[in-house]
Parts: C-alpha cells; structure tokens; sequence
C-alpha cells in the first residue's frame, strides 16, 4: 500500500513539472515584457520583466486637470502670498527646485529633500515616509505645514470665493462647489496628468532598440544585473516599496541623526522602519539633484556610488558608474504641455 501510495505521488509529481516545463520552458515566456533583443527571461535578467513603458493615466476631467493647474501655480494658498505649489516643484526642472531643502514662507528652510512631482501619480503612497496614502492627502500637507506654506482651509476657501471666476470653475467642476476636498483633487488631478512618456527608455521597451546606444544598454544591464532592480523596479523604476537605507552598510553612522533620517519610523513607531524610506523613482532623474532625503548627493554620479557601496554592499569601478549614468539618463521623458509652460 505504502510502495503503491508513492508511486502515485511520484507519477504525479513528474506530471506536475511537465506541465510547468512546458508553460515556462523555452520560448514560452511572455515576449512583451522582454527588452529588445532578449528572446527568454534568462537572456534578460528577472528583473527586466517589472519595467514597462509610462503610459497617460487615463480617465482624468479636464476640466479637474485645468482648475488643479490653477491650484497649482496659485500663491494663494500661501499665508504670505509668497508660495504656489509650483515654487518648489518647477515643472521644467524636473519637478523639484533643485534645493537641497526647499525655502517656504518668510524664508523658513525645509528639513527634507522635495521629492519630484512628476508621475507622481503612479507612486504607491506619497512623502519619503509614505505618511500620506494619495495624492490628495499629499497637497493639503504643505497648505498647513508651518514652514512651508503655513496656511488653512479657513483662509485659503476665504481667498478664493472673493474669485468669482474661480468660484464658476468649480462648480462647473464639481458639484459641492468650492471645498478643501474639491482642491485637493483638482490639485491631484493635474499631479496625475504631469506624466512624462515617450522618453528614450521607453522608446527602447516597445522596441526601438535604436533609441539607446551601446553604453546605455550597458548600464541598463548592468543595473540589472548589481541588483539595482530589486527595489528601482516597476513603471517608475521605484515608488511602489519601501527599503531601508543603509541595507549592506550603515550610511548613518558617524552623521548626526536628524528626526527626517528615521524615516518610516517617524509614521509607524515600529523599531524595523527605522531608516525606512519609500524607493523613489528614477524617472527623470537626471533633472532632480540632489539627490536622497537628506540632499546629500549632490551628482547623479555620486548618488550612484552611495548606491552602490549601502544598498548592493558594492564599491563600483568608474566605468560602472559611467554606464549606469548614462543608462538613468536615457530616462528623461517629455513634460506635458501647460497652460502655465
């Protein structure tokens, strides 16, 4: 009985490989999602299969996405009239000020670095602490924030009824009219449409295998193949996890820890967030130095290095960090046209 018994197991065991050899075996991976060239998941690396082309979000209102431009570049909803949304997130530089740390009402100097607002709809969760669950719990952030525009709801809904074109605009918009909900999500709205497609990366992932030169290809499989993909992965390359920084080394260490550098911690008060922050994406990141939470890395070259030496546990050469800038380059996208451009 026991000999019968395992004989069965083993027939079915041996069926249950067949079955999987012949979904998974050669020539039977999914093709899309290959990088030009490759013609099996193994002549392109796993990670090759989680990068895909950006795309326009789709369903947006126009008429949500132009009343959120407005938002958008409308000083406002600052306290001192001082400040748009687009004072730090300028839509032509990348998304971001360049600043190590953005200036907010009567010159108060930010604490973190300004993360990019371009596609910024496609991150998972908003913030380097991922305190903000959308795109709509994200703008109301900085309305309030002390330091950055020091405002409320009460005086920004003030403000804007004496606008009777803006009112009109609403409620054309919106059936509630004018209301902190209805700015966030016209704010939101606009933030979502800011997608940067037909980049030369892209171009390459449907195809054209022109669109990248021989040192940028380099470096993409090279970025591949350190294990950089295994956190910059997905449309954005980054934005959908959260990894510690300081994975195989302690980048810490020797610095003065500011509230900022606990990262995730400060949202969950968990000990294994400390130092947890949400992967940025690499979209564009060419045009957002400098780089990290802290703003520490002031070149692309040099964020690479750090990269390198606290995430993959690596000291990369000169000429690996040659190609892999070259490749992040080739990830500029174009911005989308605006009224305000």
């Amino acid at each position: 009985m026991i000999a019968a018994h395992r004989l069965r197991l083993f027939i079915l065991l041996l069926a249950l490989f067949g079955i999987a050899f012949w979904f998974l075996g050669p020539g039977r991976q999914s093709k899309a999602l290959l990088p030009p060239g490759a013609t099996s998941i193994s002549e392109s690396g796993d990670s090759f299969r989680a990068i895909l082309p950006l795309e326009p979000i789709p369903g947006l209102l126009p008429e949500r996405v132009a009343l959120g431009e407005r938002l958008f570049h409308d000083a406002r909803l600052s306290a001192d009239f001082s400040l748009a949304c687009a004072s730090c997130h300028l839509l032509h530089q990348g998304g971001v000020d360049g600043r190590r740390f953005s200036i907010g009402i009567r010159g108060a100097v930010g604490n973190i670095n300004a993360p990019t607002v371009l596609n910024s709809g496609f991150s998972m969760v908003q913030f380097w602490d991922g305190r903000a669950a959308s795109l709509e719990d994200q703008a109301a952030g900085p309305i309030h924030n002390p330091i950055e525009m020091g405002s409320n709801w009460q005086q920004v809904i003030s403000r804007l009824e004496q606008d009777a074109v803006f009112k009109e605009q609403f409620l054309k918009a919106y059936s509630e009219g004018l209301t902190p909900e209805n700015i966030v999500n016209a704010i939101a709205s606009f933030e979502r449409s800011l997608v940067t497609v037909n980049g030369r990366f892209d171009r390459y992932l449907k195809g054209e295998v022109q669109a990248l030169n021989t040192l940028e290809i380099s470096g993409y499989r090279r970025f591949s193949e350190y294990g950089c993909t295994s956190c910059h992965q997905g449309v954005l390359l980054g934005g959908n996890m959260y990894q510690k920084f300081g994975v195989l080394g302690d980048y810490f260490a020797g610095r003065a820890i500011t509230k900022e550098d606990l990262g995730r911690f400060n949202v969950t008060g968990r000990e294994e967030d400390r130092h947890v922050f949400k992967v940025p994406g690499l979209r564009n990141v060419a045009r957002t130095a400098p780089y990290f939470h802290d703003g520490s890395a002031v070149t692309l070259e040099q964020a690479v290095t750090v990269m390198g030496r606290y995430q993959l546990g690596r000291d990369l050469s000169a000429e690996d960090v040659e190609v892999i800038v070259a490749f992040l380059r080739t990830l500029d996208g174009d911005v989308p046209t605006t009224g305000a451009s």
